[in-house]
């Protein structure tokens, strides 16, 4: 996992600092023990990796506290050295990731370790966590009540450290328009996150995603977003890495993932049809992908996400060390236990309608002859069935 994620891993006696740009040293000493890896990024000490065998998973509460143990040791061979950072707890199964410059850390469970270059970056200024504390106040102009209780719920959500989080909004309510306002103000300074995936499950979405993108304009500047940040809808397996904001289908992400070329009429059909059309009779796992780690995106937001979120599609999310944010309408319980109950918007079509956002409607059940007593259908000469009387069909009254 180490030599995918792109670290050289090397034996203490054979220590070389400058083989790469990150290096990995088994049984490292420190006055507390040898660690099972310490991580040097750039010849500096900044992580550590605690290993241990599958069945010890669930005693992983005491490894981590093993692990933290490491990073505040000294180390021999070094000069100067202060809290390493970056704390990593591995089974080869399982791997947990946390950082000790958080206001709180929190071990969370990540596909892989992150790669040299990310740590470089992530040292280079103060973590998204921290960053994530200091949303400015919200401009409302132009926002609806439930919009803007939507975007101040799901930053105090954020600000909690809390992974996940489902925002439930009536259709014809304005959930893209809610999610592109969070999405600006997550890669706008202060908390300058570096991209956002909006992914949805059919190509039409995303191109109706693309196209509310692109008429965005933000209270706070003239230009519009994709004028600010550039935006680009997946049509390939090509993913560009200077752009902020990528649109893509769940089904083309899992094709990246995996290395394979998607047939474009994959993206016609719903995400939960879509499995048939692949013609997957189990789900293949996914696996590192060096152009794309986990790290590659901060937020993911799930539009329609009561479809997408389940059976195949479920390891695309799972992949990505990123923030989960569901959209829908119409969640059951299965949605909100996905987002661990952290349910931060909760708006109604019959609230949408009390507030004048939506239009109501009546519904009206008409009875006929037929769907009330039933019909005889006889077989003509020919061998076809047909009504008894000619005259009227099973559909008449309707």
């Amino acid at each position: 996992m180490l030599l995918a994620s792109g670290w050289v891993v090397q034996d203490k006696k054979a220590f070389n600092p400058s083989a790469s740009l990150g290096v990995a040293v088994r049984e490292y000493d420190t006055d507390v023990g040898p660690a099972d890896y310490i991580l040097f990024v750039d010849r500096v000490p900044v992580g550590v990796v605690e290993a241990k065998k599958p069945e010890e998973a669930e005693k992983f509460t005491m490894h981590e506290e093993q692990a933290s143990g490491y990073a505040t040791a000294k180390l021999r061979w070094t000069i100067s050295q202060s809290t390493l950072p970056f704390c990593y707890l591995s089974t080869g199964e399982i791997t947990r990731h946390w950082d000790l410059r958080d206001p709180k850390p929190r071990a969370r469970e990540v596909f892989s370790f992150h790669r040299p270059e990310t740590l470089q970056e992530w040292l280079k200024e103060d973590s998204l966590r921290k960053r994530l504390t200091k949303f400015p106040a919200l401009d409302v102009a132009g926002l609806r009540e439930c919009q803007v209780s939507a975007i101040n719920n799901l930053e105090q959500s954020l600000a909690q450290n809390k992974p996940r989080a489902l925002v439930q909004m009536a259709t014809g309510s304005g959930k893209t328009f809610t999610a592109i306002t969070s999405a600006y103000r997550l890669l706008k300074p202060p908390v300058r996150a570096k991209r956002v995936l909006f992914l949805v499950d059919t190509r039409n979405l995303g191109e109706q995603a693309e196209q509310e993108f692109q008429s965005y304009t933000p209270n706070d500047d003239k230009r519009k977003f994709t004028e600010l940040y550039a935006v680009q809808r997946l049509s390939s397996s090509f993913v560009d890495p200077s752009a902020q904001v990528c649109i893509s289908t769940i089904q083309r992400m899992y094709s990246i993932l995996q290395g394979e070329t998607l047939d474009a009429s994959a993206e016609e059909e719903p995400g939960a049809d879509v499995e048939r059309v692949l013609g997957k009779k189990a789900p293949a796992p996914v696996a590192y992908n060096p152009s794309i780690p986990p790290e590659f995106f901060d937020l993911i937001i799930i539009d329609e996400c009561h479809r997408s979120i389940y059976n195949l599609w479920r390891q695309v999310l799972e992949y990505f060390d990123a923030y989960l944010v569901g959209l829908t309408a119409t969640p059951d319980q299965r949605t909100k236990a996905f987002f661990n109950e952290n349910v931060v918007s909760e708006y109604t079509h019959e609230q949408a309608v009390t507030d004048g956002v939506n239009v109501g409607y009546d519904e009206y059940l008409i009875e006929t002859r037929i769907t009330q007593k039933g019909d005889t259908i006889a077989r003509s000469s020919s061998g076809q069935a047909r009504p008894a009387d000619p005259r009227q069909t099973l559909g008449a009254g309707r």
